[in-house]
């Protein structure tokens, strides 16, 4: 399977695994990966998988169906590949629906990734989660904000978290 065939699949997998409510299968994908969560600086604080697990456990609320409600719909990937490594960049927009909340869009943003090829299988090496252009109402997506503020992710109580969901 060609390279950009792989890593478009991946960008895919996360937001089907995210839509889906299997949390541990987003973050699964992230396994051999660093993730930009936030910072000033352009490196910014980074974290693991297990950590992005925890954060998504706290914040986004799942639904009696197992579901968050959304659809991530991930285009215009632009994908470079330079051997065993590419980067790519893409846009992401978040739909979400439940029984008391119309249709519509929550949140819109960029992804920032690269990948390696190990051994014929492509992977996450890095995300950048803090892309965020665009929120709207994102109350029936994720926990109470305090609860992004204390896990160090908004800048008061009133922020949104500070990364891509």
């Amino acid at each position: 399977m060609l390279a950009e065939t792989q890593i478009t699949n991946l960008l895919y997998r996360y937001a089907e695994c995210i839509d889906t409510g299997d949390l541990a299968g987003a973050a699964a994908l992230f396994a051999h990966a660093r993730l930009r969560v936030g910072g000033p600086d352009p490196g910014g604080e980074t974290i693991g998988a297990d950590r992005l697990l925890g954060i998504w456990k706290s914040l986004i609320v799942l639904y009696p169906d197992g579901t968050p409600r959304t659809k991530h719909v991930v285009t215009n990937p632009i994908i470079e590949v330079d051997g065993a490594t590419a980067v790519c960049r893409s846009y992401y927009s978040v739909l979400q629906q439940t029984e008391q909340f119309p249709l519509q869009t929550i949140v819109a943003g960029r992804y920032h990734d690269r990948f390696e090829d190990v051994d014929g299988q492509w992977r996450f090496v890095y995300r950048d989660l803090t892309l965020v252009d665009m929120v709207g109402d994102i109350s029936h997506h994720l926990t109470m904000p305090s609860t992004a503020h204390r896990a160090g992710l908004a800048k008061s109580a009133q922020d949104p978290p500070e990364f891509g969901l």
